[in-house]
Parts: C-alpha cells; sequence; structure tokens
C-alpha cells in the first residue's frame, strides 16, 4: 500500500501554472493593453535584433532583411535564449539599448522549443523591461503556436523570427515605386498648376489695365472732374439756398430788435436804482432818476413831475 500526504505539479504542470499566474498579474498591472503599445517606424534607421548570435533564428532574420531591403542597418545584441542567465542578459539587452538609443526599433527573437526552453521569456523581469522600453518592440519567440508572456507583453507579436523581419521593413522595391509614383503625381500637379497660373497672367494681360494704362487713368481723370464739377454744383445751389434764408432770418430779427424800434424815434427807460425798465407810470415818482437809452446814446434825467392819463399827479 502507498499513503500520499501530500501532491504537487512537476514539470509542465508546475511552469503552466506560473504562466498563468503571471499573465493574470500583469494583466491586471495592464502590461497588456492595447492602447499602450507603440506604432512601429515607418522605415526604422536601425534595427536591434535581440537573439542569440548563432543558430538558424539570426541568419533568417539576416536573409529576410537583406532581400526586402539590402542596405539596411542592424545592430545585433548577442544574449542567451535559453538557461539559468537568459532572462537577465535579456532584461539587460533592452535596457541598454533604450538608455543608449541604439536603434528604432527591437526584434526579440528565438527558435521554437519546450516551455522550459521558452520559459526566460515568461520570466517577470523580461516581461518589465519589455513594458518599459520606450523603443517599440517586437516579439519573435518560437513557433507560431507557442505563446509567451513576452508575445503579450510586446507592442507586436511576430508568429515566426522570420515573420518578424517581414514586419519591420518594408521591400525596398515597393518604397521605389511609390516614391516614383508619388514624384510623377508631383510633377504632374506641379505641371498643371503652373499652366493654369501661366493662362490667368496671360488673361490679366490682355486687359486694358496692363495694355493701355494711361487710358484708364485718363478714364478716371475724367470722372473726377466730373465729380469735381458736380461739386461746385451742388455746393453753390447749397450757399445760395442758406444764403436766403439767413437773409430772411437777418429781416425776422431785425424787426423784432429793439435796436430797430429805438431807430425809430423810441427810447428805453431804466430806472437809475435797480436798473430795470420803466415799463408803466406806476414805476416811477417825482425826483427819481432815470435814464433813457436812444439810438446813437444814453441820457440821464430827473423827474419833475408826473402824470396819469387820467390827470392825477
Amino acid at each position: 500500500q502507498l499513503y500520499a500526504e501530500s501532491l504537487e505539479p512537476d514539470g509542465v504542470g508546475s511552469l503552466h501554472i506560473a504562466f498563468e499566474q503571471l499573465k493574470e498579474e500583469l494583466s491586471f498591472k495592464w502590461y497588456f493593453e492595447e492602447s499602450r503599445k507603440k506604432k512601429l517606424p515607418y522605415l526604422p534607421g536601425r534595427i536591434c535584433v535581440v537573439t542569440s548570435p548563432t543558430g538558424s533564428v539570426i541568419r533568417d532574420i539576416l536573409n529576410v532583411l537583406g532581400r526586402r531591403y539590402p542596405n539596411f542597418n542592424v545592430l545585433i545584441y548577442p544574449v542567451a535564449v535559453q538557461g539559468t542567465n537568459a532572462a537577465e542578459q535579456i532584461k539587460n539587452a533592452l535596457i541598454k539599448i533604450n538608455q543608449e538609443s541604439l536603434g528604432d526599433v527591437i526584434i526579440l527573437a528565438r527558435g521554437g522549443g519546450s516551455l522550459e526552453e521558452l520559459w526566460p521569456f515568461n520570466e517577470k523581469k523580461v516581461a518589465e523591461a519589455i513594458f518599459k522600453s520606450r523603443i517599440p518592440v517586437i516579439s519573435a519567440i518560437g513557433h507560431e503556436t507557442d505563446f509567451t508572456i513576452s508575445d503579450f507583453v510586446s507592442d507586436l507579436r511576430a508568429p515566426t523570427p522570420s515573420a518578424a523581419a517581414e514586419l519591420v521593413v518594408q521591400e525596398k522595391t515597393v518604397l521605389k515605386a511609390n516614391v516614383q509614383n508619388l514624384y510623377t503625381r508631383l510633377f504632374v500637379v506641379t505641371k498643371n498648376f503652373n499652366q493654369i497660373k501661366r493662362s490667368q497672367i496671360q488673361r490679366l494681360m490682355e486687359r486694358t489695365a496692363f495694355k493701355q494704362p494711361f487710358t484708364l487713368i485718363y478714364n478716371y481723370r475724367l470722372s473726377v472732374d466730373n465729380l469735381h464739377k458736380l461739386l461746385n454744383h451742388y455746393m453753390e445751389r447749397i450757399f445760395i439756398k442758406y444764403s436766403s434764408n439767413l437773409k430772411n432770418l437777418a429781416g425776422k430779427l431785425d424787426a423784432l430788435s429793439p435796436l430797430g424800434v429805438l431807430g425809430r424815434g423810441y427810447g428805453v427807460l431804466r430806472k437809475m436804482e435797480g436798473g430795470f425798465i420803466i415799463k408803466t407810470i406806476q414805476d416811477i415818482k417825482k425826483s427819481d432818476t432815470i435814464e433813457i437809452e436812444l439810438v446813437d446814446g444814453k441820457a440821464e434825467c430827473l423827474v419833475e413831475n408826473v402824470k396819469h392819463k387820467d390827470g392825477k399827479k
């Protein structure tokens, strides 16, 4: 008989549990969020490949890159891709590439293998280095059916290392064809634009203002002369109208003016004491001194006698 006191998974079972636990932890920290993933550069100036310097992976990547873009710039950063120290080397490589700005995009690559062999790419330290990288990272680990934590954290997952090389750079012949197409379109647009502007300038030059500028000036001069004559005519009419109105108003004012009354032999009597105008016999009495204002001066008089209309004194 056999009595088991405890049970725990061994081999692939324990690694699978550790994989799922780390995956859940990093997912909770938003490490896999699509919104934070960076876009690849359209045409990178330098491609950094973090992988083993020996083996078929680096050869496949270089062959694909050389076929698609013959004069590409690539930096191979050698690391161990399996074993005890692999995860630490991969982490340090990603950190250094970012610190020294060694490239515009990073390919993290390794060939196929068992779960144990691919385990460095499931390490938390590698996932954190990928997450903190400001340079876009393409994960190309194993075969198309293999999935690692690095695949989920990276900005783009390639099913194979060769596919990563195809994703990171476009074919040079296609780019040249696109540039030639854009050049042709730009040439045609520029030519048409120049033709349109040349036609517009030609039409402008056919106008009278350019062919006979003095004729236009003469016409404007005639218009100014006509306006000047018309203005003088209206000003004269306005002057006559307001002169007539002014004469009428002056006549009315003269008729109402006290000076006009004085000119006809009348005078204005004022009391010397107080200076108010005498309007009635009741305003004066005997021995009062009064002032008489005539058209050409004033006279001071002494009242010797006061008579009312009814003869009373």
